[in-house]
């Protein structure tokens, strides 16, 4: 299956954000940890090359912890700041003040030296849809600053959202690159949610992605479902439609309705804390483009 989506209000909020860019001194990325490498929009890099940056994994409660300690140690060896995170909870965000703060240091002390005090930091929040930016942003907040919502497109357009003294937030809409030169990025994303159902294949999708999970976390499909992985394989849908009892008019195996399930399982962590990238394969990338 190919993945192609880029709807026309992500061309205008590309556009729209490298004018707000001039304005902000931190770029505040949020990124899926089940997917670190998929879920970075790789224009944020080119918009953001002169600003601090900060790099939030977030539904870190649905990644693979020690996956995710790698990706964390990935990025703080490229040199940006990074926190951990599950955007839903508010206790994960008591370090965030502190790491914007130290990010910002140096240009802290730059409007000191200029005479210029108490202005307070202005982030940009970026990241591609149903990443969980405006719910990162109203725990951060403390109210309900955002619009939120499970599907991508919720974000319409941007706001300015006062914290505190110190930190002002600018919220974006989520954008996409127009196209997936890897076609395993797009397969990444329409696992998590990010390209919606509507769009996609859905039966194909979840073969995938048992095929993934088949491969990586071998055991997790046959705890949650009952099946033999191995003689499954061929037939995996059908094998978890009867287990689950995934059937419509005339008793006829439902075989979309076992492949939701599947993705819903995923989604919400019903499968086990999964991980679909490994700081490698980023590594693989960055060779590839090197070498272009």
């Amino acid at each position: 299956m190919e993945f192609q989506w880029y709807p026309g209000h992500m061309t205008k909020a590309k556009r729209q954000m490298q004018e707000d860019i001039k304005l902000i001194d931190l770029v505040i990325e949020l990124v899926d940890a089940r997917i670190p490498v998929s879920s970075r929009n790789p224009d944020i890099d080119e918009l953001g090359r002169q600003k601090a940056r900060l790099i939030l994994l977030n539904k870190a409660d649905l990644a693979d912890d020690r996956v995710t300690a790698q990706w964390k140690d990935y990025f703080l060896g490229q040199g940006y700041f990074v926190v951990t995170l599950d955007a839903r909870n508010r206790k994960s965000m008591k370090e965030i003040t502190q790491v914007i703060m130290d990010a910002c240091e140096k240009k802290m002390q730059r409007d000191r030296a200029r005479g210029i005090k108490n202005r307070p930091i202005r982030a940009m929040v970026v990241g591609i849809p149903n990443v969980g930016k405006s719910t990162f942003i109203n725990s951060y907040a403390g109210k309900a600053c955002a619009k939120t919502g499970n599907k991508p497109g919720v974000t319409k357009g941007k706001q300015w959202i006062r914290l505190n003294k110190n930190v002002e937030l600018l919220d974006t809409p989520g954008i996409l690159w127009p196209k997936f030169e890897d076609q395993t990025v797009g397969l990444h994303l329409a696992c998590i949610g990010s390209i919606k159902d509507e769009l996609l294949l859905t039966e194909e999708l979840a073969v995938e992605l048992c095929k993934i999970l088949s491969q990586r976390y071998p055991g997790a499909l046959a705890q949650r479902y009952q099946i033999d992985e191995k003689t499954a394989e061929a037939n995996i849908l059908e094998q978890i439609a009867i287990q689950r009892n995934c059937r419509s008019k005339g008793n006829v195996l439902d075989y979309n309705k076992a492949a939701l399930a599947v993705l819903d399982d995923f989604r919400s962590g019903a499968l086990g804390k999964i991980s679909l990238e490994f700081p490698e394969m980023a590594e693989k990338t960055t060779e590839t483009d090197g070498m272009s």
